[in-house]
């Protein structure tokens, strides 16, 4: 298989003369950093474009995706990488049955199958259409809604099991408003232009997947504008995202009795049966009001109208698995539409992503094994260590909080749990079933594993042992509930030095910085509210919490005036806890960095010293072009920044950035003093 080349070979290494004494001197040696660098943009101007901007210039966005980055290099290193064990999986035919290799060979194989995908259409689903066309009350509705959260989607409301917010030790279910179609509520009723023509397309798109169902014309329009409709009043009784981001506030505990007294038309027990829960005593659920209106709307809107939604819902979830008409349609308006992208990726690509995400636990115990570089934990746990040990300093520092809500503060800390690399132990996925026969099907059973999976964990001790992410996932998490941060081993992947470790700015800027933001999470506007043990408690002062909060406000107000295409605002309130956690995670990583060799002995490396590496690597790890149809669409629906103001705007706070790039007064990315966010 050919490889895929690294950064630095995408780009030609120039030799950069700049002016400046505070910026990049000229150098004999091939660096990915500066080989980046648009020397047209000053550092104060726009950093992520100075760090960036070479490489954009010179690696326009696919056709096939909405960004292109290093999300998308490093993506396409482990899809290359999983290709091949889905590859080698799927020539063993006869693999023993129920095998690691047999399960991914078989989902591999039908899904690659497109012959018979595409002579099949939706008659894999037909016996699932069959059963929505004869529901004839209520109480069929929610148990064909039972079925689809199994198997596909989310119809009517969110539905899950995790742990109690308020008791971690206890596993609870939760209901949550939820059952839309377009990423957000604002999507329904915006007036802007871009969310005018979305929802016009969707009617449109709704047509279309009724009619490629069998619906004769004039139905298909009639429903599409009845589906429409109901959305629209899902959606009016949606709390806002940034109201979703209060854990206090969507935290109501009813008994099972209070909940079905609440929504007397929605049969809960037949619900619950459906996904496999048979005994509740209680449930959380996150907002009252949308259930009770839900309540209403059963009866507001005809049965063959939420007969329509449901069939929707289900070809909505499975549609990537089908055949490529059907496919073609839903990529039209989801990726199209949404989020600005030309064509779908190449079959291989999918099928790769989609059998990853299937049967990811299955295909990491091969990944670690295969691909993974050795000493991978050992690195990140001395990463993650040495960040911990800057991020206690920084609390005993404080001189806004008390010594009573330090001692709490770090407590919690110390008592944060660190998963980094791969598992100690692996799911076990011997009952599912996997063949050759259907690509949806076998979607759909891997789907109601996970769902049963989940499910089954009701009633049982809690695992805090247990990941929620794979070691080929080029991401991270912090789990309140847990105080625990989860960090995958292929984050140590870099691109550009591919083959050996990077140095430390790098290995600081881009790692460190993670592991900060994800243990900043349990200090930021949400996660300040769990205590030690992973319960929603309050742990704060009064005053403490005041001063802190006043702190936060700041960041609001700096990341609303921050304009991220045309002239949609990012949503400060939405994004504060994503914008917190960049910022404490760039400053503990800095801090932590200085106390490195490569930074004591101000070694230059390329013409960059120390500092000028650590912020470039910084910009590195953020270095995403985005599509402006997608951009739109993250700020409405998403509550993380930009790539491109998750550099500019910690970095707009730190004295050290302006030190190593001389930012003076002027500069566009200068701030006065009193307004720089500082927290942590």
């Amino acid at each position: 298989m050919k490889k895929l080349l690294s950064i630095s070979a995408f780009v030609i290494l120039v030799l950069l003369g700049l002016s400046s004494c505070h910026q990049p001197k000229k150098d004999q040696g091939n660096d990915a950093l500066l080989a980046h660098i648009d020397s047209t943009v000053k550092p104060g101007t726009d950093f992520f474009q100075y760090a960036n901007g070479k490489w954009f210039k010179q690696n326009p966005i696919p056709a096939s995706e909405q960004s292109n980055g290093i999300w998308q290099l490093i993506q396409d290193t482990i899809n290359a990488q999983i290709r091949k064990v889905c590859e080698s999986s799927a020539a063993i035919k006869d693999a023993p049955k129920g095998s690691n290799k047999q399960k991914i060979g078989d989902f591999f194989f039908t899904g690659m199958d497109s012959v018979n995908l595409n002579k099949k259409g939706l008659a894999d689903l037909k016996s699932d259409f069959d059963a929505i066309d004869v529901l004839k009350d209520i109480p069929g509705i929610i148990k064909e809604a039972a079925y689809i959260h199994m198997v596909a989607n989310s119809p009517l409301f969110g539905f899950y099991v995790a742990q109690d917010d308020k008791k971690s030790s206890k596993i609870a279910v939760f209901l949550s408003q939820g059952g839309l179609s377009l990423p957000d509520r604002n999507y329904y009723f915006d007036k802007d232009a871009r969310a005018v023509t979305v929802r016009q397309k969707f009617i449109i798109h709704l047509e279309n997947v009724f009619s490629l169902m069998g619906y004769a014309a004039d139905k298909a329009k009639a429903s599409a504008t009845n589906l429409m409709k109901l959305e629209t009043s899902l959606a009016q009784v949606s709390r806002k995202r940034e109201d979703l981001r209060d854990p206090w506030k969507n935290y109501n505990k009813m008994t099972f009795k209070q909940v079905s007294e609440l929504t007397p038309n929605i049969d809960w027990k037949l619900f619950m049966d459906g996904v496999g829960l048979h005994t509740i005593d209680s449930v959380i659920v996150g907002q009252p009001e949308f259930l009770k209106a839900l309540n209403g709307y059963l009866k507001t809107y005809s049965i063959d109208q939420w007969k329509d939604y449901l069939k929707y819902q289900l070809v909505r979830g499975v549609a990537r698995y089908v055949d490529d008409k059907t496919y073609k349609e839903f990529f039209s308006f989801y990726s199209s539409t949404l989020r600005g992208v030309q064509e779908p990726k190449p079959r291989w690509k999918r099928v790769v992503e989609e059998t990853d995400g299937s049967l990811g636990e299955l295909i990491g115990q091969v990944y670690v094994d295969e691909y993974l570089p050795k000493g991978t934990k050992e690195k990140l746990v001395e990463i993650g260590n040495a960040i911990k040990t800057v991020f206690g300093e920084r609390i005993k520092a404080l001189d806004w909080m008390s010594p009573v809500t330090k001692d709490k503060a770090l407590a919690k800390l110390n008592a944060v749990i660190m998963k980094v690399g791969y598992p100690d132990k692996w799911k076990d996925l011997s009952s599912m079933q996997i063949d050759r026969s259907s690509f949806v099907k076998n979607v759909m059973a891997a789907n109601k594993w996970e769902t049963a999976y989940e499910i089954a964990k009701y009633g049982k001790p809690v695992d805090r042992t247990e990941w929620d992410m794979e070691p080929q996932t080029y991401n991270a998490y912090y789990n309140p509930s847990n105080n625990e941060i989860v960090i995958p081993g292929c984050n140590i992947l870099v691109p550009g030095y591919e083959g050996k470790l990077a140095d430390d700015a790098l290995l600081y800027s881009i790692i460190g910085a993670t592991f900060g933001h994800e243990m900043t999470h349990g200090f930021d506007d949400q996660g300040c509210k769990y205590n030690a043990q992973g319960n929603l408690q309050n742990w704060w002062t009064t005053e403490d919490s005041a001063k802190f909060f006043a702190k936060t406000k700041m960041i609001v107000k700096q990341f609303n005036s921050y304009i991220a295409v045309d002239s949609l605002h990012i949503n400060g309130e939405l994004t504060q806890g994503e914008n917190i956690a960049d910022l404490g995670g760039i400053i503990f990583a800095y801090v932590a960095f200085q106390k490195t060799e490569q930074y004591k002995k101000n070694q230059m490396i390329a013409g960059l010293n120390p500092a000028q590496r650590f912020f470039l690597g910084y910009a590195l790890a953020w270095m995403v072009n985005e599509r402006p149809e997608a951009t739109a669409n993250q700020v409405k629906s998403n509550e993380h920044s930009p790539a491109k103001f998750r550099v500019n705007g910690p970095l707009s706070d730190m004295p050290e950035f302006y030190e190593a790039f001389g930012v003076k007064q002027g500069d566009k990315m200068w701030l006065p003093d009193s307004l720089r966010v500082r927290i942590w």
